[in-house]
């Protein structure tokens, strides 16, 4: 297939190396990506703020930039739900009605775009750890991504999955929400934090990048530590499909 990656501003900005794991694993199956230099942020600090109008014209811009795109791929659950969820919502009654519809039906998380679009679970990878896996409230809630990042994870060569006991609680990061109630975001994130580190894991899968900062915060305020000793830390999915998770920092 033809894939336009749709990179959101925390890959954009951040985490570079996670579009590109996308793209790695895409090419060794035998498709061809492509990113669309005139893409924006989705738009979803400006719904969650309550600017309609203002999320409405990125929304509006958005369905014209991938009009003709074949597939539409991004690595968060997050920015994906508000393309395939909020825009249809957003634009209804609008001339770019239809357009949105159209582009929620051919928009796709990555785990779930490989799963359930191409059928593929395993990849060829390779990840000699153990590792938990951690759920976006976007991609668990509002997409329904629960099995297909585990089925992945668990056709990984000498990767050991581990679940943590609060796998499907939020990490208290939901954008705009840990700017507005920083408080009760870091107890979020202390719950989430505690139990995910709870597991003794080597690295914190998830495939959300706002979701890691949040934790990678916590993570690294509290010194925790993996079960091999090294300082603990997410990485993305794509990155762990890729082969392409860099050793931790000492």
């Amino acid at each position: 297939m033809n894939v336009d990656l749709f990179i959101p501003c925390f890959v954009d900005q951040m985490a570079p190396r996670v579009g590109l794991a996308v793209a790695t694993v895409l090419e060794r199956l035998g498709h061809t990506c492509a990113f669309r230099d005139a893409q924006t942020c989705c738009g979803q600090p400006s719904f969650n703020a309550g600017y309609w109008d203002e999320a409405r014209a990125v929304a509006a811009r958005a369905v014209e930039i991938f009009a003709d795109a074949e597939a539409v791929v991004g690595p968060s659950g997050s920015c994906v739900a508000m393309m395939r969820v909020f825009y249809p919502q957003l634009l209804e009654g609008t001339p770019h009605e239809t357009a949105a519809l159209d582009l929620a039906a051919k928009t796709f998380e990555f785990g779930e775009f490989l799963v359930k679009k191409l059928g593929v679970t395993d990849v060829g990878a390779r990840f000699p750890h153990r590792v938990t896996y951690h759920d976006g409230c976007h991609g668990l809630r509002e997409l329904g991504i629960r099995d297909e990042p585990r089925q992945l994870l668990q056709a990984v060569q000498d990767l050991e999955l581990i679940e943590c006991d609060e796998a499907e609680s939020c990490c208290g990061f939901g954008g705009l929400f840990s700017v507005k109630f920083p408080m009760i975001s870091t107890a979020m994130a202390e719950v989430k934090g505690t139990s995910l580190t709870r597991t003794e894991c080597d690295y914190i899968v998830s495939s959300d990048p706002s979701c890691q900062l949040q934790l990678d915060g916590w993570l690294s305020k509290q010194g925790c530590r993996s079960g091999a000793g090294e300082p603990l830390r997410t990485v993305h999915l794509a990155e762990v499909l890729a082969g392409t998770v860099e050793a931790a920092p000492a």
